[in-house]
């Protein structure tokens, strides 16, 4: 390959650090970032933008810090900041010792704000929160400038000094940038620089009373730490005028920033103020819950790494908002899963089968390929006895004619071990069957017909004298809809006039409850699993035979209760997909 054909293969983030060292820009160094704001949970849309900052640095010889965003003291908290440092660890990436916090900067950043308030860029406003928004104006209308704008440069930094002090109550008073209450970028209308939130933080206790807003701190916080390519979603590019006019009033060194296309997936919500939504009303058990597209919930359902990685290697990066089908995610995990999961027997809705003519007190072994997709898995040793389950969905007391399993006088294979025939049926008072009675080929140990006769029937099993009791639980989609995370970006500027009020954004409420799957979750108890499963490790994916990809629950599941949640189902759905769009 050339090196215009690698270039035009490049995505344009990637092209832009390369123009940039090929033109000695930053004296040729790549450095990027990742900050999360620790009120939550990372989910996988964030995963795209971290992986992306971290992959890019390791690809170009740069760095790339992991840095908090921990400016909101009323929402933040150290278990956070744990968790995402072990999501981001566990999909393979770290940042060495450039771990990084805003409030590592609150000092610097009033130190920059006061200089600007010097400068006569900046002025202390006594608007409330609606006056605000008011004079704001909208997108067709110019906004009003602020009573308070001219206020003498002395009256505002005794004033600033003041709200440090901690004189005034929450929302009373903002430090806000003076650049342009006509512009028709709304972002540069006399943004907020600083609220005053009487706050304990997580970090800095109740050292401060005033906080610095996200678009004054990012940028700042960038430059401090010499960032050269800051990457953000596509909803911040309107705030790139914002990042560039702090950095080139204060005369700082100049990070830039990069817009891409945040990551949307069908039935799927990526906005961590909705998965709150889910976390606060109890529609889910926890962050964790493996219905969540939070990483520590996809961790929890079974998913790796590498399936999370192919995939977003697959969506790639670009900076048209497009949204992915939920089955390619799928896809990249069964593929991942077929290759590494042990292959196992377990029964989800057991029938008792009972072999008349095997010996009572007769148990054999017989082998099992691990996995048939990699002969290094080896293979295990199968308990068999005179009673074994099998699913109660595989036998029918009257078959329709295309059902090739077990039926009255039909003959199936149990995998790995013999043909069974089916004699007898048992039935309760209500009629229900409760028991099958059969016989065995004695000559067909192993599964094959002694005489080559053709059996179309196979079933999974397991012996009924050694199967360990499990809870399965099986997922469906959270949400009822393909398309639900279609609520607009809110701008740093809403945020901080809702910061201001001490206020709960609008969207916090949110109301799911007529799109959420009431079928998202099954329980299913009573299950039977084969006896080596009993000291299943957590993360260790396993393929139920016929039934899916399974892995034993992080939180749940023990020795002596094993709980298993299902990671995806065998039926690959997107390559359907894929062959529609292609007759399509």
């Amino acid at each position: 390959m050339t090196n215009s054909e690698e270039k035009k293969g490049l995505d344009f983030v990637r092209a832009k650090v390369e123009e940039d060292i090929a033109s000695g820009r930053y004296d040729g160094r790549v450095q990027t970032r990742f900050p999360p704001e620790p009120n939550g949970n990372l989910h996988i849309g964030h995963a795209k933008a971290f992986n992306l900052n971290f992959s890019i640095a390791e690809e170009y010889g740069g760095l790339c810090n992991l840095r908090f965003d921990d400016t909101n003291p009323v929402t933040e908290e150290t278990e956070y900041v744990e968790q995402i440092q072990a999501d981001i660890r566990w999909l393979g990436f770290d940042w060495d010792d450039r771990l990084y916090y805003a409030s590592d900067y609150f000092e610097q950043l009033h130190d920059f704000a006061v200089q600007l308030i010097k400068l006569g860029k900046a002025y202390v406003c006594d608007l409330t929160q609606d006056e605000m928004r008011e004079y704001r104006g909208t997108l067709t209308e110019p906004g009003r400038e602020s009573p308070y704008r001219d206020r003498a440069v002395e009256e505002s930094l005794d004033l600033f000094a003041r709200m440090r002090a901690g004189e005034f109550p929450d929302g009373t008073r903002t430090l806000r940038a003076k650049i342009d209450m006509t512009s028709p970028n709304i972002n540069m209308r006399d943004p907020v620089m600083y609220r005053i939130l009487h706050a304990t933080h997580h970090r800095t206790g109740d050292t401060w009373c005033i906080y610095p807003m996200y678009d004054f701190t990012h940028c700042l916080s960038d430059s401090i730490e010499r960032v050269t390519h800051s990457n953000c979603s596509i909803e911040f590019e309107d705030h790139r005028a914002l990042y560039d006019w702090f950095l080139d009033e204060l005369g700082v060194f100049h990070s830039q920033q990069l817009e891409f296309a945040r990551l949307n997936i069908t039935r799927t919500v990526l906005s961590k103020r909705k998965l709150l939504t889910l976390v606060d009303g109890g529609h889910v058990s926890g962050w964790d819950d493996p219905r969540m597209p939070t990483l520590s919930g996809m961790r929890r359902r079974g998913y790796t790494p590498e399936a999370i990685r192919d995939f977003l290697g697959r969506v790639g990066v670009a900076k048209t908002p497009t949204t992915i089908e939920v089955e390619l995610l799928e896809h990249c995990l069964r593929e991942d899963l077929n290759r590494r999961a042990v292959r196992v027997m377990a029964v989800l809705d057991p029938l008792k089968v009972v072999i008349e003519n095997y010996p009572e007190d007769q148990t054999e072994e017989f082998e099992a390929v691990n996995n048939p997709e990699d002969e290094s898995a080896g293979t295990r040793m199968l308990p068999f006895s005179r009673t074994v389950y099998i699913e109660r969905a595989d036998f029918m007391e009257d078959p329709p004619k295309k059902f090739f399993r077990l039926a009255p006088g039909r003959e199936v294979r149990l995998k790995h071990a013999c043909l069974i025939t089916c004699t007898g049926v048992v039935k309760n008072d209500a009629g229900e069957i409760t028991e099958l009675r059969c016989t065995y080929d004695p000559e067909s140990r192993g599964g094959d017909a002694p005489d080559g006769r053709r059996v179309k029937g196979t079933l999974h099993w397991v012996s009924a004298a050694h199967a360990v009791p499990a809870e399965v639980r099986l997922f469906d989609y959270l949400f009822r809809e393909e398309t639900v995370d279609d609520e607009p970006v809110t701008t740093p500027d809403d945020d901080a006039a809702a910061d201001v009020a001490d206020a709960v954004p609008p969207s916090r409420t949110f109301d799911f409850a007529s799109l959420l799957n009431p079928a998202s979750l099954t329980v299913l108890t009573g299950c039977m699993v084969e006896p080596g499963l009993r000291d299943a490790a957590t993360g260790v994916p396993y393929q139920f035979l016929r039934n899916g990809y399974f892995t034993p629950d992080s939180i749940d599941s023990r020795p002596d209760g094993l709980v298993f949640n299902r990671s995806v189902g065998l039926r690959d759905t997107w390559g359907k997909i894929q062959k529609a769009q292609k007759k399509g």
